[in-house]
């Protein structure tokens, strides 16, 4: 694993905008029965998430790609907005939650030295919602191992999600 640090690199963000309310796009993004729907590129699936989403909490999560492997991640909380920032730490780990290193697991995560994530929802008006994610990745690193195209994968799942979400209000 390389090491970078925070103000050197230009770290991975991605955005997309939801036509729907900044509450229900929190709702998508933070209760575990939608982050289930969600969670994983497009073709994986997440048969468990447990969340103790609150500031010192964490989230256990299990993403299963369509082979059956199993990819288990860990999440600690360290300051949550409501409805509008979410910052945490996202680490690959076992099924009780202990870290693992990525290159253990055959994986390239090139991850900055005291960098977070960081979710930032933003109300646009018109009933449109603006959802900036800032990983603790390099952009090129995360472009070239896939990682930028699976977030967008995952968004694309966010946002039928949200659409439901939209529809059944």
């Amino acid at each position: 694993m390389t090491e970078n640090t925070v103000s050197e690199v230009e770290r991975m963000v991605i955005t997309r905008v939801f036509d729907a309310p900044r509450e229900l796009v929190w709702k998508a993004w933070t209760d575990p029965k939608y982050v289930m729907q969600w969670w994983g590129p497009k073709g994986f699936t997440a048969p468990v998430c447990q969340m103790d989403f609150r500031v010192g909490g964490k989230s256990l999560l299990c993403m299963k790609t369509p082979d059956g492997q199993e990819f288990w991640n860990a999440i600690e909380y360290h300051e949550i907005v409501l409805h509008e920032k979410i910052v945490s730490s996202m680490y690959f780990s076992d099924s009780k939650g202990n870290k693992v290193e990525p290159e253990t697991l055959g994986i390239e995560h090139e991850a900055i030295d005291g960098a977070y994530d960081v979710t930032l929802f933003e109300d646009l008006g018109n009933g449109q919602t603006k959802l900036t994610h800032i990983g603790n990745e390099p952009m090129e690193s995360a472009k070239n191992s896939g990682q930028l195209e699976g977030w967008n994968q995952i968004l694309d799942k966010v946002a039928a999600v949200v659409a439901e979400l939209a529809q059944a209000k």
